[in-house]
């Protein structure tokens, strides 16, 4: 079996912060988003190549990282687009990285931003057991939320209706970006795009896949987060710190007020000031000051002001 992670996003959402770097490289506890999806690729003997799709802006960023990694089943798959209007939708990107890496196995894809509480070799075990196309499955408990995602009608564990971003959702049932494709259902692929379909999202292919065969979906209950969002960003970091706040041992906290969910990096200095709901890249140093829901990056300086709802790009000064 082969497995594709995609991280070809540009994540404007999160500028500044992910300007210049990949939102799969946000820091959650002691690893990174992608750097979890790695882990459990490297030890399922089941996988036996991860091909990691980006984009050109960002190859030299996953070059280096992979190179610094201990991890042997990376390896790069890069799309031919530098910025956000030249993408061919994560569709056509897949298409195009199974004619260019000629996979022809079971195929595994999942989305680089996906911080997921199953393990991925359980979902593994279920797509095997049903020999089918399948998706995992979560319910967002929000019909307002449930419009931004593909939605999921069951019966019994197939599903019997799929809808990609629909205006009156029927239920909170979404699919997460994460899927196993049979090896005779990945040439489908190629007929599905040279039929003019939707080359954007994938619910656009499983939509159209489900009235062509069988689809099954994996549910689970636990927590799922699509990292795309400030709040979603922090939302996870919650969920990884638990009641645990999260302060590297190079960083210095003297005369602070931390509340919950604080996320402090390395080398950075946190003095005589109240942080809360907060993440400080490295380096980065906050003095006398107020920060609430507010992302920090690195080498940042922060002086008596306050700060909420805030997203700080690296490198700068602010004092009031």
């Amino acid at each position: 079996m082969k497995a594709i992670v995609l991280a070809g996003g540009y994540a404007t959402r999160l500028w500044p912060i992910t300007k210049n770097r990949p939102k799969m490289f946000l820091p959650v506890g002691d690893s990174t988003v992608i750097d979890r999806i790695f882990a459990e690729l490297e030890t399922d003997d089941r996988i036996t190549e991860v091909f990691v799709s980006t984009n050109e802006h960002f190859a030299e960023d996953f070059r280096e990282h992979l190179d610094q990694s201990d991890f042997e089943k990376p390896t790069l798959s890069i799309e031919d687009t530098t910025n956000e209007n030249e993408k061919f939708g994560v569709v056509g990107a897949l298409a195009q990285l199974v004619d260019r890496e000629n996979i022809s196995d079971d195929l595994l894809v999942i989305a680089g931003d996906n911080l997921i509480s199953f393990e991925i070799s359980d979902f593994i075990d279920y797509f095997e057991k049903q020999q089918a196309a399948t998706l995992a499955a979560y319910d967002v408990d929000s019909r307002e939320q449930a419009k931004s995602y593909g939605l999921v009608e069951l019966d019994g564990e197939e599903i019997i209706d799929f809808q990609e971003k629909p205006d009156k959702p029927k239920s909170t049932l979404v699919s997460i970006a994460c899927y196993a494709f049979p090896q005779a259902t990945v040439p489908l692929l190629e007929e599905y795009l040279d039929e003019d379909n939707n080359p954007d999202e994938p619910g656009w292919f499983i939509q159209w896949l489900q009235s062509q065969e069988s689809v099954y979906a994996y549910t689970f209950d636990e927590a799922w987060f699509d990292i795309g969002t400030p709040d979603s960003y922090l939302e996870a970091v919650q969920w990884e710190l638990g009641t645990e706040n999260y302060i590297a041992d190079s960083a210095t906290v003297n005369g602070t007020d931390l509340g919950e969910n604080v996320h402090i990096m390395a080398n950075a200095e946190i003095v005589d000031s109240t942080i809360s709901n907060s993440i400080v890249f490295p380096d980065s140093t906050i003095e006398g000051a107020i920060v609430e829901d507010t992302i920090i990056d690195k080498e940042t300086e922060i002086q008596t002001t306050s700060l909420r709802n805030a997203l700080i790009g690296a490198h700068s000064i602010i004092k009031q």
